[in-house]
């Protein structure tokens, strides 16, 4: 009996691992859902999302794979949104789906860059992006939205109501920082989603307001290597350019299925604050299914978070042009 229980331990530390990471599997676009594939599939099928080989996170905020993802393949299709439009991105845990996110400490970010044509050609390694949502604590101090995705409530985010029409990749990031009390030990989930922006709005954001991935972050930034994060009652930064200041009042996110505040967006029950670096069915097998898609009023954040309690490949970027051109906004910030 022993000797069989020694067999399956190596067995289940390896399904306890790979349960303990995820990766998105569907976006909600305005009540119409866009399926994604599980991981390890042999031939994947049409969708918006760019496939990842693995549920792991990316180490390293200067690791290349901290643009969209782990090995993140083109996708073959575009989700059709408006300005104003309202997205449901659901992270799961495991490879298949059948998990709920595991990670509850941490926080919710997107970021937009313009494809140059098509979404499924673009090759985002120099893109760059912008901020247009950033969520950390709820109200009570304790609790991250980040917790919400346990449930399997979705990430909500709005695409900018004066956003000039394009192709655009979508960046839904999760920072998970239970391990983030030293250098290097922050886990980053970034995914990347083809959108097809319509309308007749002009606007996007400054050149100072962008940067790349890598080069948005830093290993030892704010927000990043977080020594105190269980040492409450701290402030948290959130990591990367401010939102974009032509995201208005009323387009940018909510919260996950939950009460409380998030950056530039309208108030919700509750607040809470933060501070961000510049400002103090089957899978996609087929056609798309529509849904009658929840609306969560949208929070606002501004200021800063207080933590009271525990609670196909985009290749190698070339350095020499990241350093020229990705910490524009640091640049301008500092004088």
């Amino acid at each position: 009996m022993l000797r069989r229980l020694a067999q399956l331990l190596p067995a289940l530390a390896i399904s306890t691992l790979v349960s303990a990471h995820g990766y998105v599997q569907q976006v909600t676009i305005d009540g119409t859902v866009y399926k994604g594939n599980n991981l390890n599939v042999e031939t994947p099928a049409p969708s918006i999302i760019r496939l990842v080989n693995t549920n792991s996170p990316v180490k390293g905020a200067q690791n290349p794979y901290i643009n969209c993802g782990q090995d993140a393949q083109f996708a073959s299709l575009a989700g059709n949104a408006n300005p104003g439009s309202q997205l449901e991105i659901l992270w799961v845990g495991g490879t298949d789906g059948s998990s709920n996110w595991p990670h509850n400490t941490g926080p919710l970010m997107h970021y937009m860059t313009k494809c140059d044509g098509s979404c499924s050609t673009y090759n985002s390694t120099n893109s760059e992006w912008f901020k247009i949502s950033e969520l950390g604590l709820e109200a009570d101090g304790n609790t991250w939205y980040q917790a919400n995705l346990n449930s399997r409530a979705p990430a909500n985010v709005t695409i900018p109501s004066t956003l000039a029409p394009g192709n655009y990749l979508l960046r839904s990031e999760i920072i998970s920082l239970q391990l983030a009390m030293s250098q290097g030990g922050a886990e980053f989930y970034p995914a990347c989603i083809q959108l097809q922006v319509g309308g007749s709005q002009t606007q996007g954001p400054t050149s100072s307001e962008e940067c790349t991935f890598p080069g948005c972050y830093s290993d030892d930034d704010p927000g990043i290597l977080t020594p105190d994060i269980y040492n409450p009652p701290i402030q948290y930064t959130f990591p990367g350019p401010p939102v974009a200041s032509f995201v208005d009042a009323g387009s940018s996110s909510a919260a996950p299925s939950s009460t409380g505040s998030g950056s530039s967006a309208p108030s919700s029950a509750g607040s809470v604050s933060g501070s961000s670096a510049g400002t103090t069915s089957t899978f996609a097998n087929g056609p798309s299914s529509t849904i009658i898609a929840s609306s969560t009023p949208s929070p606002t954040v501004t200021g800063q978070c207080m933590l009271s309690g525990r609670s196909v490949n985009e290749g190698v970027v070339k350095r020499d042009s990241r350093n020229k051109r990705t910490h524009k906004w640091r640049l301008v910030r500092s004088h």
